[in-house]
């Protein structure tokens, strides 16, 4: 089926017929259909986030039953976690040419298909196909959607929005551990996972829920934005000529593509008139030829938008603070992943396991991350404040968390540390935020993916990484140690980037006032 512009969620008209024009709010900016979008992508977020945060039950059950080595049965959440973010450029372009919601549906089928396969493989590699390759494409394909969709929905409460829909991976945390730790006592893992699948179904009305907006409320929506994202340009320090150019770069192969894709449906549209007075058989290949022609032009459109972000004249990596966002992803999401995968080893070499019991570090980590996103999102939607700086002071605190959780060796310190965690890792409901500001609306699909494509190279070599030190020195000190410190490199080059740029605009300045 032809999929609409308002399916594939992108405007690819003139703005400026809307500047023209008093501008009516729409009540689903912001409000009416925007909360359904939250709790939407809420239950995207418990559903898979929640799911592979619970995969450590299922682990235990793999090595009871393949008697391999924990290694090379890790490697399954591995990459099924690492996947997901992986293959988000890529997302990106189904998003171009389908839209969120045939995406997320796709991916929800395909998501519920890896987990049901997994449940009848006979050794541990069958895993990496089903669960780590299949269930982790389908997880990719829905998670990207729903970050997505929440963007283009809210304009003045956006960190909020992404703040409480992103608190679904804490919920999910709590609630799938659970379910599969009772299913696998009840039925086994094998019949766990097909369960699993079954409720993994319900990603389909997840997807279903995410209603795309009209071209003309993204319009609207893209016009009132100008302003507000010009000051917030200034507020973080980046590159806006650069922004500027990329757009005026872009403008004129959009033009062009729009042309050629006008004159192909008309010359259709034409050949429709002059067909009506013939057979019934006739028409029914005009409207086949004219349906093949715009889903043709579909194709072509969301294809341009992907190339262009990417590789065109509007390309995505001439934003340097955005390529400086690129380098720090690679370093930050490990340092989150880190605690989750060694803390409980941590805590039986400190023999700490009897208090780790009543209350679990990690649990901790997670109960504190769901308010850390939802006050971080609060704070940064107010208007004195800055979302970037709200963004950089969550992350300095985070690397000094990693840094100083060696030397607590008390449950009391470790249990504080892990709270501080746990609150400013919350800034994950800032990054869709920070990255539309960097990049506009119209490419944060394609942005996004990016970014946590780098983030899955974090987390799928992170933890490996981290456990492999620990062969070497036995000791996990000297992993926390060597992640905070890349996590250090990676702030530094958010604070360099934006520093060069104001130096330069000053400098720009100066000599256009002595001309």
């Amino acid at each position: 089926m032809y999929a609409s512009r308002e399916d594939i969620g992108y405007d690819f008209g003139d703005d400026s017929k809307v500047g023209n024009k008093p501008i009516k709010p729409n009540p689903n900016i912001d409000g009416g259909w925007a909360w359904m979008i939250v709790l939407s992508s809420f239950l995207v977020h418990i559903l898979i986030m929640g799911s592979q945060m619970a995969l450590g039950i299922l682990n235990m059950e793999w090595l009871e039953e393949f008697n391999q080595s924990r290694g090379l049965t890790a490697w399954v959440s591995s990459l099924s976690m690492g996947i997901t973010l992986i293959v988000g450029p890529f997302i990106g372009l189904f998003i171009s040419m389908c839209g969120c919601r045939t995406t997320a549906i796709i991916g929800g089928i395909l998501n519920a298909l890896g987990w049901i396969l997994s449940a009848y493989v006979s050794n541990v590699h069958y895993l990496f196909l089903t669960f780590g390759v299949t269930a982790g494409i389908g997880s990719g394909m829905v998670y990207l959607p729903a970050v997505v969709m929440v963007g283009q929905y809210f304009q003045n409460r956006r960190a909020l929005a992404q703040g409480l829909s992103t608190t679904g991976t804490g919920f999910g945390a709590f609630l799938m551990t659970a379910l599969l730790k009772y299913l696998c006592t009840e039925f086994g893992w094998r019949n766990a996972m097909f369960i699993q699948g079954a409720i993994s179904l319900n990603l389909c009305v997840c997807g279903a829920l995410m209603r795309p907006l009209s071209p003309k409320d993204l319009r609207e929506k893209y016009v009132v934005r100008n302003d507000s994202e010009e000051n917030q340009a200034k507020a973080l320090s980046h590159s806006t000529e650069t922004i500027k150019s990329n757009g005026v770069l872009g403008e004129e192969p959009e033009k062009k593509e729009e042309a050629a894709n006008e004159e192909v449906l008309g010359s259709v549209q034409h050949i429709e008139i002059g067909g009506k007075s013939g057979s019934g058989k006739s028409m029914y290949g005009l409207s086949l030829f004219k349906t093949v022609s715009q889903l043709t032009v579909t194709v072509r459109k969301g294809f341009a938008l992907w190339y262009s972000s990417y590789f065109g004249a509007a390309s995505l990596f001439t934003n340097r603070v955005f390529v400086a966002f690129i380098i720090w992803a690679l370093f930050a999401y490990s340092s989150f992943v880190i605690p989750f995968i060694h803390l409980p080893e941590i805590v039986k070499q400190y023999n700490l396991s009897r208090q780790d019991n009543v209350f679990p570090l990690t649990s901790i980590i997670a109960i504190v991350h769901i308010f850390g996103k939802v006050i971080l999102g609060i704070i940064s939607d107010l208007p004195c404040i800055s979302t970037w700086n709200v963004f950089l002071m969550a992350n300095f605190t985070l690397v000094t968390c990693i840094l100083t959780l060696p030397l607590m060796q008390t449950y009391i310190g470790l249990a504080v540390v892990c709270a501080l965690i746990g609150f400013s890792s919350g800034y994950f409901s800032l990054m869709p935020v920070v990255t539309e500001d960097l990049v506009g609306t119209k490419h944060l699909a394609n942005a996004y993916g990016i970014i946590i494509c780098a983030n899955g190279i974090s987390a799928l070599f992170g933890p490996p990484f981290a456990g492999w030190i620990y062969d070497i020195t036995q000791k996990y000190d000297f992993s926390f140690y060597i992640a905070g410190l890349l996590y250090m490199v990676g702030i530094i080059f958010l604070l360099i980037q934006p520093c060069t740029q104001k130096k330069r605009s000053r400098e720009k300045a100066t000599e256009e006032a002595q001309v």
